[in-house]
């Protein structure tokens, strides 16, 4: 089973239209949104759009669960007060411009998704969240605190658990041992942001996962990742924000990958 990811397109048309003609050439047997469809761009309503006409199983994101409630809040982590009064501008102008049928669909959206496989006659549970499995807008960056994060997937009972929300994608294994001895691999997955990356690459990113016939929580290699970056025409995502009344700090953002 090949399963590819995506999320925090973050009204990025360029980047979605890029991202649907590389994972076509990708042989997937699945395709999940995990979130952010709107927010920091001009397209709010074509990404939804573009979403809805493939039929693709998609969460909410934070930036989607205010404006599907028509919120000044995107629960955004903005630290400077330059950031709070971007992202005031932005929250505004996406309520703006989103169209009630695209905002009727986002406040409809479910908080995560999670799939069940019983292989090997044990079972395997995958969930998709977008921030945490407690909060939305939790942000959940690698150097999260091994305990913290284990803790987290226990009690959400994920074996795999992939989320976005930072925008900086990386797969950490966390080893734990169960009652009666035997080891139990669980998988943290960011699969990072198709419109929006921070982590430095400028190029769009999602995951495939891999899942084979003899996947086991007991063998920490039966579930692959695979980080895929593919090219979309940035300069017109980042012109269509400066020609807006959208901050220039969002253009510059996807200039250079921060």
């Amino acid at each position: 089973m090949r399963i590819a990811l995506f999320s925090d397109i973050h009204a990025n048309l360029p980047a979605l239209e890029a991202f649907f003609k590389d994972v076509e050439t990708r042989d997937t047997d699945a395709i999940y949104c995990l979130g952010d469809l709107v927010g920091y761009n001009v397209w709010p309503n074509e990404v939804i759009d573009a979403i809805r006409k493939r039929g693709i199983p998609t969460i909410a994101g934070n930036y989607d669960f205010g404006i599907g409630r028509s919120s000044d809040d995107c629960g955004c982590a903005y630290k400077t007060d330059e950031e709070k009064e971007n992202g005031r501008v932005s929250i505004a102008y996406t309520n703006e411009i989103v169209k009630d049928e695209q905002r009727a669909y986002l406040r409809t959206l479910p908080a995560h998704i999670r799939l069940e496989f019983q292989l090997n006659h044990k079972p395997l549970s995958l969930l998709l969240v977008h921030g945490s499995p407690r909060r939305i807008n939790e942000y959940l960056f690698e150097d999260r605190d091994e305990k913290s994060m284990l803790r987290i997937m226990e009690q959400a009972s994920a074996d795999v658990m992939l989320f976005g929300h930072t925008h900086k994608p990386y797969h950490r294994i966390l080893g734990s041992v169960e009652p009666d001895g035997t080891d139990h691999f669980r998988h943290a997955i960011n699969i990072g942001s198709v419109g929006k990356p921070k982590d430095g690459d400028l190029r769009g990113g999602y995951v495939i996962l891999h899942i084979n016939a003899d996947a086991s929580i007991s063998s920490k290699e039966s579930i692959m990742v695979d980080f895929i970056r593919f090219d979309y025409d940035i300069e017109k995502a980042a012109k269509a924000v400066e020609d807006c009344i959208l901050p220039d700090a969002y253009a510059e953002s996807l200039r250079l990958g921060k």
